[in-house]
């Protein structure tokens, strides 16, 4: 029987100090930094007064607006806006709601009176065949943060077969689209709450389905294949802190050709795809 033998490595000490200094001015902080002592900021989340001293209540970057200063967590539950593409999980069904799980502090609300369906009939609350994972934006905030989704356009509903990767709210990078048909065979949501939908890109798109034709064909071995490098490629972007859209995860994926699918989350191999990945971001962007 074959067996992985893999020896422990050096890894090299970092110092604080030179990654700060890499961030480009970007301002890092901890609980109980002091910020500012200047009086004529005004306070912000993340943030409380100390002594006459704004300083943070949350490890996080730092945010000025004008006068307005407030720091964003580098990891934290989902804070939705209206217009937010969210992908999330039916937990509970109700007569004329159902509850949603969207990676935020509290469970979200779809109506029933929002569902979007073909034909224009009626949902019952009860009914299983619309449960599952969906792709939903968000339509308003509630006082207590919940928030309030729909599915009237055609392009969102409930998604068919595919992978669900749940990576963190922060990483996702916002865009006038998040819904990505990769050159390579698949297609990806990436939701503004961090969790990213995987599926084969299909071959026609019935507009009159309002997003609840879900193809129950097994899926090829070739397209299974590239789901699972693309998994794998957002794992290990998510575990060096990389943000995600689709130049990113698709120049991870060629950068992960050379090596086979179960690899790519090995520390070592890891490293050197994401390293890749972010020199061609680099050469892009210059």
């Amino acid at each position: 029987m074959a067996a992985d033998m893999r020896l422990p490595t050096i890894r090299k000490q970092v110092s604080l100090s030179s990654s700060l200094s890499a961030l480009d001015g970007k301002d890092l902080v901890v609980p109980g930094d002091v910020i500012t002592s200047d009086t004529g900021f005004m306070r912000g989340h993340g943030t409380y007064m100390d002594e006459e001293k704004l300083t943070a209540s949350v490890a996080g970057e730092v945010e000025r607006v004008n006068k307005l200063i407030c720091v964003r967590p580098l990891k934290t539950r989902f804070n939705g806006e209206v217009g937010d593409v969210v992908v999330g999980r039916i937990t509970e069904v109700q007569q004329k709601r159902w509850k949603v799980e969207t990676n935020s502090r509290l469970d979200s609300v779809l109506l029933l009176s929002s569902v979007n369906l073909p034909g224009g009939e009626l949902v019952s609350g009860m009914d299983s065949i619309y449960l599952g994972i969906r792709k939903c934006e968000v339509q308003s905030v509630f006082s207590d943060g919940a928030l309030s989704l729909h599915t009237r356009s055609l392009k969102y509903g409930k998604l068919g077969q595919g992978v669900l990767v749940q990576l963190s709210p922060s990483l996702i990078k916002r865009q006038k689209t998040h819904f990505h048909n990769l050159p390579c065979g698949a297609s990806i949501i990436l939701g503004n709450n961090g969790f990213v939908w995987l599926y084969p890109t299909p071959g026609h798109q019935d507009e009159e389905a309002g997003g609840y034709y879900t193809s129950l064909e097994p899926v090829s071995l070739s397209d299974r294949e590239v789901i699972s490098r693309l998994r794998n490629c957002l794992l290990a972007l998510g575990a060096h802190k990389v943000l995600l859209y689709d130049t990113s995860v698709l120049y991870c994926y060629e950068s992960s050709l050379p090596h086979q699918i179960k690899d790519i989350l090995k520390p070592e191999v890891m490293e050197e795809i994401v390293m890749m990945t972010r020199q061609k971001l680099v050469e892009l962007e210059g």
